[in-house]
């Protein structure tokens, strides 16, 4: 039979000192060498079975306590560490173990400080957006990583780029496209820089969407892309070339502040580019006023996905030539906010874009349909809601489509404007900005208590929220 080893020293060195022992004294004990013991506790040698029956017999140790893993608290320590706070300081693996072994009741410590270190930023945070509301702004800085930066900047700005739209609608009319933007796109690439398009099987590329190889002047691109991914793939390659010193000039505007975040931004403005190229800003917004903003309709005239329709709708603020001023969002499955943007700047203060009771929720139970909503904030102010799913990529037999959804708003001042508030229905959904920051009583959908007011327990009674408050 194998013998299993175990790497334990920081704890036969706590429970040694426990009892108030020697090296010597416990080395005796155990039959074993003080050196031996000395190489145990500093984990170059490991506790082998017979020893764990020594220490078992003779100190009346628990097994479990030796032999228990401190993975968790390893864990969480990783999530610690992981906090643009600590950037440049991230330990490894081995030790972050180590640490969790040697000082458990350090390593709690340091986990629970960190935890109410997030809860406060959490509350700042919630306190600078109510701040926001009454019109005040709070300077209320704190670490990020590069890509909180870009999108921070992103969302907090009106999503149109003037100098890429004038240079993207050029490009465009010298291309010529006509009703094949695929081949004019892959005619210019390899006509002005000797490039050509490739598509390789999964297996040749398993983890890349794009890959431009200089060597062989090639641009390879993934089989699991659907053709209107492929296509945006292409289009962007040629905005990267084409338009380098249009995203050169709106890079050097956004004044971002590390050399990370500006690579990220450029990959984002050049997405950018690819979508005023593949729907030129004046072409667009003339077929998007005659039909009504239709998002389908819209995605079949240009030849481009749902996705990337409804995402050009919110670019359409050029001065004197501007559209319904409309805002995305994007979430996955658990939750997460991938992505927000908006013609005028996301609307973060009016809207916020946290209420479960949102129907980009409920698109997921309806994998591919339109859902719309007139939702209405606590102020009465109100908004049209428009939400589908989108798929990623092709995914391999047995494994999870990667599954979004996708959420398109304006004003409902504009419901006539667009086609879609012809779906809506006679009653408002009465949402929020988010649960934390959202005084409506009664809510059954509400996650968090509100910040602005105490809870209000009461042992005679009980609301219908679990969260109830004053």
């Amino acid at each position: 039979m194998v013998e299993r080893k175990i790497f334990a020293g920081p704890r036969v060195r706590r429970i040694r000192m426990g009892l108030g022992l020697t090296q010597t004294m416990m080395a005796q004990a155990l039959d074993i060498s003080p050196s031996y013991l000395n190489l145990i506790e500093r984990n170059q040698r490991p506790l082998t079975v017979q020893l764990l029956l020594k220490l078992s017999a003779v100190y009346k140790v628990d097994l479990d306590e030796l032999q228990g893993e401190q993975g968790g608290s390893a864990g969480q320590l990783r999530e610690v560490f992981a906090d643009p706070l600590l950037a440049g300081e991230i330990p490894g693996d081995q030790e972050l173990i180590e640490l969790a072994e040697a000082a458990p009741n350090a390593a709690n410590g340091m986990i629970r400080l960190y935890r109410a270190y997030r809860e406060q930023a959490a509350r700042l945070s919630d306190l600078a957006e109510l701040l926001s509301r009454d019109g005040r702004v709070a300077d209320i800085a704190g670490p990020r990583l590069p890509l909180d930066e870009v999108h921070d900047r992103l969302q907090s700005r009106a999503n149109c780029f003037l100098r890429i739209e004038d240079a993207a609608e050029a490009l465009h009319e010298r291309l010529s496209p006509g009703d094949d933007m695929l081949a004019a796109l892959k005619a210019w690439l390899k006509g002005e820089h000797g490039i050509a398009v490739r598509l390789l099987p999964v297996r040749a590329m398993p983890g890349l969407r794009r890959r431009y190889d200089r060597h062989s002047m090639r641009l390879f691109l993934s089989e699991r892309l659907s053709p209107f991914d492929q296509l945006r793939e292409i289009a962007t390659e040629v905005s990267l070339l084409a338009m380098r010193e249009e995203i050169a000039a709106e890079l050097d505007a956004l004044a971002l502040s590390t050399p990370e975040a500006n690579r990220i931004a450029r990959f984002e403005l050049a997405r950018y580019a690819s979508h005023a190229l593949l729907m030129p800003y004046g072409a667009y917004l003339s077929a998007a006023q005659r039909m009504h903003y239709d998002i389908d309709g819209l995605g079949a005239r240009f030849g481009v996905s749902y996705e990337q329709a409804a995402t050009r709708l919110t670019c359409l603020q050029r001065p004197g030539a501007a559209g319904i001023p409309f805002f995305l969002m994007e979430i996955d499955t658990a939750g997460h906010r991938l992505r927000k943007a908006g013609a005028q700047g996301f609307p973060q203060a009016r809207f916020g874009g946290g209420c479960p009771k949102l129907n980009i929720h409920a698109a997921f139970a309806q994998p591919g349909q339109i859902l719309v909503d007139a939702a209405q904030m606590p102020d009465s102010m109100g908004f049209l809601t428009i939400s589908r799913t989108i798929d990623g990529p092709q995914a391999d037999f047995g494994e999870r489509v990667r599954r979004t959804a996708l959420l398109l708003g304006c004003d409902i001042a504009h419901r006539d404007e667009v086609i879609y508030g012809k779906a809506l229905g006679a009653a408002d959904v009465l949402i929020g900005p988010a649960c934390r920051l959202c005084e409506r009583q009664g809510c059954l959908a509400r996650a968090e208590p509100p910040v602005t007011r105490p809870l209000g327990l009461d042992e005679m009674a009980a609301g219908l929220s679990v969260f109830d408050f004053q």
